[in-house]
């Protein structure tokens, strides 16, 4: 109330801004800002190298690139048309095919030798620690190092393959310049550069199998053989699964080890869905963006069925 000019005191002071209150967060929500803290880096990773290079490569295939509107950024859009470029190209037969055949036939191999070395070396004999040591040097080799070594193993005129081949009176074999052994040779090469990953991931699943699983069995009689297919075989079967798994996701996207050894050649006799996007892309004077990102999705759509598919198959197992 003014009274004479002023406020009297029994009336309250002006209004001046309301009274800053304390902000008070609930217990759950007080345990959720650490989690938050830790996962928010990681959200941002994957947002900047997974989520917005897929949007890009996605953007890619949905527009007609050229060198000058890709710098420019006003491609303009159309559609499915690089899928349909892609899919009537006469090149994408035989590149299926060939990725189909390098996938599953370097996985076979790599998982069956990598079981048999594991179950070898879980043996704990003399030197075992040694010589698995030595089974990992492939794995740790750059892949352009081994890639370069085998290009020249495989040398038609000079390589060390024919020279023994020689001994045993063949004659010279063109394992990388003859259409029909090109693509053998990468496959080769890829399944002595993935054994050490299926052997020390077989190798730990093994590890955590009961030994008295294995006495209980030699006590009802069962041999060597039978142990392993009633024993190690359906108890190793998660972890192979995932190795599979991981395997196919990494072998679908081979792509510097065959072009170092072949170039994908010669011809398309060694061409995988890889090596023939990056060569829409990348590899001639006048490249095709749109339909080398077509490739690109092509190729993570076919590991995405895949995974599904594998989770699939857990959330049966796990029923």
């Amino acid at each position: 109330m003014r009274v004479g000019g002023g406020w009297s005191r029994s009336s309250p002071p002006p209004f001046r801004g309301a009274a800053p209150q304390e902000v008070r967060l609930s217990p759950s929500r007080r345990r959720r800002l650490p989690a938050l803290a830790f996962v928010t880096p990681l959200l941002v990773y994957l947002a900047a190298f997974y989520v917005y290079p897929l949007y890009r490569n996605l953007d890619l295939s949905l527009r007609d690139y050229t060198v000058r509107s890709f710098v420019a950024g006003d491609a303009p859009f159309s559609g499915w048309a690089n899928f349909r470029t892609v899919l009537d190209d006469p090149t994408f037969g035989p590149a299926l095919r060939h990725t189909v055949v390098f996938t599953f036939v370097s996985i076979a191999f790599q998982y069956g030798i990598g079981l048999a070395l594991a179950v070898f070396f879980n043996r704990h004999f003399r030197l075992s620690t040694v010589l698995r040591a030595l089974f990992l040097i492939p794995w740790l080799l750059p892949l352009i190092v081994s890639a370069s070594t085998w290009s020249w193993m495989f040398n038609s005129e000079s390589g060390v393959v024919n020279y023994f081949l020689h001994f045993l009176g063949v004659g010279p074999v063109g394992w990388l310049t003859s259409p029909d052994w090109a693509l053998t040779s990468v496959i080769v090469a890829n399944i002595w550069i993935g054994i050490p990953f299926n052997l020390v991931i077989l190798y730990s699943g093994l590890q955590n199998i009961p030994g008295e699983l294995y006495e209980a069995a030699a006590l009802d009689g069962a041999g060597a053989w039978q142990q392993f297919r009633r024993v190690t075989f359906p108890l190793l079967r998660p972890v192979s699964a995932i190795t599979l798994l991981l395997g196919l996701v990494y072998t679908l996207k081979v792509f510097d080890l065959i072009w170092i050894m072949t170039k994908g050649g010669p011809g398309d006799a060694s061409a995988t869905l890889a090596t023939w996007s990056y060569q829409l892309g990348f590899g001639t004077l006048l490249p095709r963006f749109g339909p080398g990102a077509a490739v690109g999705n092509i190729l993570i759509l076919i590991a995405l069925v895949f995974g599904l598919l594998y989770v699939r198959v857990q959330r049966r197992q796990e029923a």
